[in-house]
């Protein structure tokens, strides 16, 4: 195995030297109470200092991310305030700049002692300058995406692939006469395999495993059913998903993820399984929920547990790595806070796991209920928006039922108006036409006269009234005469008056002879001699609506 020194980077500062933020990582060190005017800045953090395109940026990533605002802030500002960039970055991890890392390198580097304090030195019995003890930096652990094998290939244009038939039909014919080649002479193919490189060996080996690919959760699916069958029945309780949604939900519920690679092909695998994992107490540890561990396990001849070990430094099997989400190391990425390689005990293995836990459990402790708060604080600010919303749509529906309140009252109030005024109107050209057409009915004949109709007509007042009138006359002359009889026995209709404009009258009444019962309406034609005769009784009956009806 490796040294843990040669995997740190030759350009990476020492550990413990503090930059200001937002500042190259060779900009002026900082001292302790700059330090504590940051952290009071950052536990103050005002989000009205920022415009709006900053805040709407810096709410749509705190919903997707959950962070912290004032380390959001500090990401969106190194991401340019693009959203998109800056979740990548939190997921992915942030990859570290060259340039300001060869800077913090210069910066970091140690100054030159002088010849009369190496004499001192010397002289004194120091063999070296004493140093300050620091925390060496934790490894990384990026976020695996693993990439489908059985995806579907390109197909170029129409165009393209009829330009290259020819070359596709001259490397059929290569391929085929190769076949028929090494089928005649089968001893060159493996001469031929023993001088390729090992690289092309392991790469040949992991494609003739004959394992179908799979997406993620039906591949962890897979390694939990052949584990089940060949060391029997146990109380692991593996995450099934792939490894990318280990991380994430590891990252979102700040939770310890325990990644376990085995290689079947190994001869300690089996021991390891058997005496370690499936031991009793590193089952009741890991099953344990106040250690808030997410297991995750895979099988190297699987694609995406072969590209989690690569990206982990993994050199030596059985594997196994706790990774969790340290906020003094980095605000967006995940780091590698053990590893434990080769067939271990499970006294050993535990006491591994509770070594590396309890380091870090207290400072995922307070970046939980910092989460917590500043979640319980977006709760209730979102409770206060919408009982306000609520409170604003009961004032807006309350002001909109008085509108209309107030719109149907003036309404009726026009309604009404205009019935009145129509009924005056109505009123008044009664009256006109009464006096019109009083003026237009012939007088009574005299007894002299001939073909005369003598007609006793009972009021709907109770009088009767006798009057003669021509046999010739229209029966629309006796209606008349019925309608305008209190002008004519009242002797209003002296003036001179014109017919009003705009009118046709109706008669609210019908004239009915009582015995035998007949109905003389002005529907049909004719005269009172022909209907009547020479004499009769007539009764004035009103017309109400229901009758009209």
């Amino acid at each position: 195995m490796r040294d843990a020194s040669s995997l740190k980077p030759a350009s990476e500062p020492y550990p413990g030297q503090l930059f200001s933020p937002g500042s190259p990582k060779g900009g002026r060190q900082l001292d302790i109470s700059d330090v504590a005017v940051m952290v009071m800045a950052d536990s103050d953090f005002d989000p009205s200092q920022l415009n709006e395109n900053q805040q709407e940026a810096l709410g749509t990533y705190t919903a997707v991310t959950n962070q912290e605002p004032s380390a959001a802030v500090r990401l969106l500002e190194r991401s340019q305030w693009n959203v998109q960039i800056a979740i990548a970055k939190f997921f992915d991890g942030e990859a570290p700049d060259p340039v300001e890392e060869a800077r913090a390198s210069l910066s970091a580097s140690p100054a030159p002692v002088s010849q009369s304090a190496r004499r001192e030195t010397l002289i004194n019995g120091f063999a070296r300058s004493p140093r300050p003890h620091v925390r060496s930096r934790l490894d990384p652990a990026p976020r695996i995406v693993p990439q489908p094998e059985n995806q579907n290939m390109y197909r170029p244009p129409f165009l393209l692939r009829l330009l290259f038939t020819p070359f596709n039909l001259l490397y059929r014919l290569l391929s085929g006469s190769l076949r028929l080649f090494t089928y005649l002479f089968p001893f060159l193919p493996r001469l031929l395999a023993g001088s390729s490189g090992g690289r092309a060996q392991s790469r040949g080996q992991r494609d003739t495993t004959g394992r179908r690919p799979l997406n993620p959760r039906d591949t962890a699916a897979r390694f939990a059913r052949e584990l089940e069958e060949e060391y029997g029945h146990h109380d692991l309780s593996f995450f099934e998903n792939g490894y990318a949604q280990a991380y994430d939900l590891a990252k979102k519920d700040l939770k310890f993820l325990l990644v376990v690679l085995l290689s079947p092909e190994h001869d300690d695998t089996s021991d390891f399984v058997r005496s370690t994992l499936l031991s009793s107490e590193v089952v009741s540890y890991i099953n344990d929920p106040a250690n808030k561990i997410i297991l995750w396990a895979g099988s190297v001849q699987d694609s995406e547990a072969y590209q989690v070990s690569t990206a982990l430094n993994c050199s030596k099997f059985p594997f196994a790595a706790v990774v969790a989400h340290i906020p003094q190391d980095s605000s967006t990425s995940m780091s590698t806070i053990a590893r434990i390689t080769g067939s271990t005990p499970p006294s050993a293995f535990v006491a591994r796991l509770q070594s590396a836990i309890s380091q870090h459990s207290a400072t995922l402790e307070r970046a939980r209920a910092s989460r917590n708060e500043q979640q319980a604080t977006r709760n209730l600010r979102e409770e206060q928006n919408s009982a306000y919303e609520r409170s604003l749509a009961q004032d807006r529906e309350r002001t909109r039922q008085r509108r209309e309140e107030e719109e149907a009252r003036l309404r009726a109030e026009r309604e009404a108006r205009a019935q009145a005024e129509a009924a005056e109107r109505r009123a008044r050209n009664f009256e006109q036409w009464k006096l019109w057409r009083a003026q237009s009915i012939p007088p009574e004949p005299t007894m002299l006269a001939e073909e005369v109709s003598r007609v006793s007509v009972r009021m709907p007042s109770g009088e009767r009234v006798v009057r003669k009138f021509r046999a010739e006359a229209d029966m629309e002359e006796l209606y008349a005469f019925v309608e305008c009889y209190d002008i004519l026995s009242s002797g209003r209709s002296s003036a001179e008056v014109g017919e009003p404009a705009n009118y046709t009258h109706i008669y609210r009444f019908r004239l009915v002879s009582p015995l035998p019962r007949i109905v003389y309406d002005l529907n049909g034609s004719g005269t009172i001699g022909s209907k009547i005769g020479r004499s009769g009784n007539i009764l004035v009956e009103p017309i109400d609506d229901e009758d009209e009806a």
